[in-house]
């Protein structure tokens, strides 16, 4: 491929990313309020937007009730909740402008309604903003403990800023109060990085089970399909998104989770169109940084260059659009890019949350900046909680072997690889390198 051609490509990737800066994931089912009478007299307003896919139809519903009844505060609060599930799914940054306008008009017809304090909570999740989030979200239980979509945003602002042991109390709660497939979820994954993936794996299977929508379905089938990747299951990987795909079949989710799989059984060609499909529509860090690697296993550097300045893009359109982006460009530029940019990045998320997540990043930009008795701290803080994350582990086994722990740096490298012997298509190999080599090295 020529220079010129390479650069329209990345032009053209840069022009498609602008339209996929996204948020977390909102909860749109189940109403706000559940067991009031309705807020308005007239026709009746559609609260609860569809599962099944089609949101922009519930958008216009909500669009044509709302030129009707202006003053019904609940629907412009669910207004609000779908434009961060569309910016989600469509990829469009203008709309949590358009969120907080919905959102701002609700609380205005009707202040301190948690209808729309339960959506303010999901725009300040969709940008990183998660003390906001909680914030939001709190105050939404406060004024309806039973509100699903306070219930499950409480959960997810807690684990993102790793206040675990209260994340876990809040799903509890949550599946008291509304048991279903959003609080299911995030049952399971608080569960995850608790180290119990047995129980997570349970959860899960229970709300499949109870899942009728396609939604739901491809939802619950992915997570089901991540669960089994990270454990080095691949076969199920494999079988779970492709019942998610069957179920959507433009479930991005499930398409990458499908390309991870195929990647780390050898099938590297199925994988790579598979995340070409994914990074076209939605060129997110993830999957642009996972086809780089790919790419750059198989020799094709160029190709690999070219994702990776992606993301550099990507980091700088999340930034102009108010989205924290510095766990991102930890984990890019530390494997990919400017080293010093990657620590400055990863301490300053650190400043701001302390999870798995950030531990891990900060470690490892530790590493590749040669401070490794500092990285040894933060590397065993990433899996302390016993979520077993393979790269965790090859993260913490290298910074083991270079602080001299010889004996405990095999012992991290081989439950990496025990644990998800795929879990990427460079550092695998680089594990099973360094284990070699640690095998010659006195203990």
């Amino acid at each position: 491929m020529s220079t010129a051609r390479g650069a329209a490509r990345t032009a053209g990737a840069v022009v498609a990313l602008a339209l996929a800066l996204t948020g977390g994931a909102v909860v749109l089912g189940g109403g706000a309020g559940a067991g009031r009478p309705p807020a308005v007299a007239g026709p009746a307003a559609p609260t609860a937007l569809p599962r099944d896919g089609d949101l922009d139809r519930g958008v216009a519903a909500l669009r044509a009730h709302l030129r009707a009844q202006p003053r019904d505060f609940a629907s412009w609060a669910t207004l609000g909740t779908a434009h961060v599930e569309q910016a989600r799914t469509r990829g469009d940054p203008a709309l949590y402008d358009a969120a907080d306008r919905a959102i701002d008009r609700s609380l205005k017809l009707r202040p301190g309604n948690d209808a729309a304090l339960a959506g303010r909570a999901a725009v300040a999740a969709a940008r990183h903003d998660f003390h906001g989030a909680l914030r939001s979200a709190s105050a939404a239980l406060a004024e309806n403990p039973y509100n699903e979509r306070a219930l499950a945003s409480r959960i997810d602002a807690l684990v993102e800023l790793g206040h675990y042991d209260a994340a876990a109390r809040a799903a509890d709660t949550a599946d008291a109060r509304r048991p279903g497939v959003p609080v299911f979820t995030r049952y399971a994954y608080v569960r995850e990085l608790r180290g119990d993936v047995t129980t997570a794996r349970r959860v899960l299977e229970q709300a499949l089970a109870g899942a009728t929508a396609p939604g739901d379905v491809a939802y619950v089938s992915t997570a089901l399909g991540q669960l089994a990747w990270r454990q080095g299951d691949y076969a199920t990987a494999l079988r779970r998104c492709g019942a998610a795909l069957r179920a959507d079949a433009a479930y991005l989710p499930a398409l990458e989770c499908r390309a991870r799989a195929r990647a780390a059984r050898g099938d590297t060609a199925a994988a790579i169109a598979d995340l070409r499909e994914v990074v076209s529509r939605q060129p997110l860090p993830g999957p642009v940084l996972a086809l780089g690697e790919l790419y750059e296993a198989r020799g094709d550097r160029q190709r690999a260059r070219e994702q990776y300045r992606l993301v550099d893009a990507w980091v700088a359109l999340a930034r102009a659009h108010g989205v924290d982006a510095d766990l991102d460009t930890a984990l890019a530029a530390a494997e990919h890019g400017d080293r010093a940019a990657a620590l400055r990045a990863a301490r300053a998320e650190w400043a701001r949350r302390r999870t798995v997540h950030t531990a891990d990043a900060l470690g490892w930009a530790l590493h590749v900046n040669g401070h490794d008795e500092e990285a040894l701290r933060y590397v065993r803080r990433a899996t302390a909680t016993g979520f077993d994350e393979a790269s965790f582990l090859y993260h913490r086994g290298i910074v083991e072997r270079a602080t001299g722990h010889t004996r405990a740096a095999r012992r991290s490298l081989r439950a990496a690889l025990r644990k998800n012997p795929g879990f990427s298509p460079l550092g695998a190999p680089a594990a099973r390198d360094a284990l070699r080599e640690t095998g010659r090295e006195k203990a």
